[in-house]
């Protein structure tokens, strides 16, 4: 299929104006920036504005939320996590929004067997593959589960549990509850396979022989997934880049065109709604405080008056 040009030029500016990003969040200013591209100040703003602004609300960043992509200061603070995240970035224009990705039942079950076939750690990749849409959270709190979350002592799951305030993005505690026999089965094989291997257990036969503050997914080296700070003294930013790319492959491997962590999390939000919840129900259990927040993740057009109340009987 050929390229049009209008397609060609589109995609030299975008790669232009994320390299323009780049370059602002590792200490350019605008200005300089601005000499270097050829371009006037007011420009690389825009650009480097639309870029990040998309580039929240398709793959999303750790910690930072839509409306601080628009300025640079905070762009600063988050340049690894950024840098991390445009690896999987599809540009699109700035005049077509792109469309939220719902990811079905069937597409995930497709997946699922996709990255079996594919991964040379089955078990705990399609695990992590489906704890992201059993639960809504996010790549990083995933990284700091511990085997406690999920069991309990007899080794029974946890079916209602909690993300830690410590393991919480937002640094306070909330729900989080394992309803998913597809999860179980996966996740009951995966840690069998730890307890043979002997990776992360414990000294009892409790949690079914695994130490319960061991991580419940371990690295390709056996040890959790790194997790490291950024950002200034006494900030809590921390940025987990084995993790994201790891799901960086798993998309890959799931031929999920399109489809991220972010989009996980708003496939989980409309299986809630669908099933009646309100907006505080959804951001209890993602996180998420306020409720203009959980609105933006997931957008609903409201229906037109006349198609409302055509034959209410």
């Amino acid at each position: 299929m050929r390229i049009s040009q209008d397609e060609e030029r589109l995609d030299e500016t975008a790669a232009e104006s994320i390299e323009m990003l780049k370059a602002v969040i590792k200490g350019e200013t605008y200005e300089s920036a601005a000499a270097t591209f050829g371009v006037s100040r007011t420009a690389i703003e825009r650009r480097i504005k639309s870029v990040a602004i998309q580039l929240s609300k398709t793959v999303g960043i750790e910690g930072l939320r839509e409306e601080g992509a628009m300025f640079v200061s905070r762009l600063r603070l988050h340049r690894d996590a950024i840098l991390v995240a445009l690896q999987a970035f599809v540009p699109s224009s700035p005049f077509e929004p792109r469309e939220i990705r719902i990811v079905s039942n069937d597409e995930v079950a497709q997946a699922a067997q996709r990255i079996k076939g594919r991964s040379h750690h089955p078990l705990q990749d399609v695990g992590l593959f489906y704890i992201l849409f059993a639960t809504g959270a996010r790549p990083l709190e995933i990284a700091r589960l511990e085997i406690r979350d999920y069991l309990n002592a007899d080794g029974s799951v946890r079916r209602e549990s909690a993300i830690r305030a410590e393991a919480a993005i937002t640094g306070k505690a909330r729900p989080l509850f394992f309803a998913s026999r597809k999860l179980d089965a996966v996740l009951a094989s995966y840690l069998q396979e730890r307890v043979t291997l002997g990776a992360g257990t414990g000294t009892t036969s409790d949690y079914r022989g695994l130490d319960p503050m061991s991580r419940l997914f371990l690295s390709p080296t056996g040890e959790g997934f790194k997790i490291t700070p950024y950002g200034k003294i006494g900030q809590r930013r921390f940025l987990c880049r084995p993790i994201l790319e790891t799901y960086g492959k798993l998309f890959r491997y799931s031929e999920l065109h399109g489809v991220t962590a972010l989009s996980a999390r708003r496939t989980v939000i409309s299986r809630l709604y669908d099933r009646g919840a309100d907006e505080g129900q959804v951001g209890l259990l993602l996180g998420i405080s306020e409720r203009s927040a959980v609105r933006e993740l997931l957008f609903r057009p409201k229906p037109a008056i006349v198609d409302l109340v055509d034959e209410l009987i």
